[in-house]
């Protein structure tokens, strides 16, 4: 995979508060990667210098060849509180976006009138942003960080501000996006992480603690594990007891009628604790196969 952006021990501080502690990490191509971590922990901070808000106090970041010069022309960024000139129109906006990173009149004006549609403010285009709501604000700053296709999108919080239709709208144009240009986003949403991201950058207090592909992620925080609840008898009792002995098993934990077996091979073991209880005649109210969620994962990587 190609890196685009490497970044080595980058460090802030403002006076004597170090925002940023000798932070790397790589970025590679056409990915979506989350920036997790909770208040505090440096994210703005980084993305702020990603995007030549801010200068580091020390450290290097490194870019492939064909991305210097200008960041404006390869780079898309959207703070958490976008500003704007409130007389402009949405369309106005997002045209002026276009003509500020080097697009043809032309091509802002046919840019703009398709990202205006694709965020849902098709509508209310020529309307001042000044009668915008916050989300429709939000949306109207996704269209602006895209119009010129940059390669590296830079998102701040993108869907702190939405309702839950428009968090699912957004998402679902990140997931299209994603597909053209590389996403970094910072967010404390961890369900918003799992959906959309391929990789993840876990940072606290101003660190790095890791950074990973989700999927490895997951597979670390721990084994699958099988939730199994039976209708109270003492014969179910008796089965839940005994699921144990079965090899499959690495751990049980059990509490009258119901336990929580974890293993290595769960289709061996969900087939042979269906065909258990079948021929024991043991009635299951519960059969459901999970894994540790990344916001448990996540808790307990900032508590180590």
């Amino acid at each position: 995979m190609n890196n685009i952006v490497v970044a080595e021990n980058l460090s802030r501080s403002f006076g004597r508060t170090e925002a940023l502690k000798e932070a790397s990490f790589a970025i590679g191509e056409k990915r979506c990667i989350a920036l997790l971590g909770p208040n505090g922990a440096g994210k703005t901070t980084t993305l702020s210098i990603l995007a030549g808000l801010l200068e580091p106090s020390s450290g290097n970041l490194k870019t492939s060849g064909e991305l210097s010069g200008d960041r404006r022309q390869w780079m898309g960024f959207l703070p958490q509180q976008p500003a704007f000139f409130g007389w402009m129109t949405g369309r106005e906006t997002v045209m002026t976006a276009g003509r500020l990173c080097g697009l043809s009149a032309t091509e802002a004006a046919r840019r703009s009138e398709e990202l205006l549609e694709a965020a849902g403010l098709k509508d209310a285009a020529h309307r001042p942003v000044a009668g915008y709501s916050g989300g429709m604000k939000q949306r109207l700053g996704l269209a602006q960080a895209v119009i010129h296709r940059p390669r590296l999108l830079l998102l701040d919080e993108p869907v702190s501000a939405l309702d839950p239709i428009g968090r699912r709208d957004v998402l679902e144009m990140l997931a299209v996006w994603k597909q053209e240009m590389t996403i970094l986003l910072s967010t404390h949403v961890l369900h918003d992480a799992e959906q959309i991201c391929d990789e993840l950058i876990l940072m606290n207090k101003g660190q790095v603690v890791m950074q990973g592909e989700m999927e490895q992620l997951r597979q670390a925080a721990g084994k699958p594990f099988l939730r199994v609840v039976a209708e109270e008898s003492e014969n179910a009792s008796r089965w839940i007891a005994g699921l144990r002995d079965l090899p499959e098993a690495l751990k049980v934990e059990e509490e009258r009628n119901q336990c929580r077996i974890e293993t290595d091979d769960m289709d061996a073991l969900r087939d042979k604790v269906l065909r258990s209880a079948l021929d024991q005649g043991v009635k299951l109210r519960t059969f459901e196969v999970g894994r540790k969620s990344l916001e448990i994962w996540f808790m307990e990587a900032l508590r180590t």
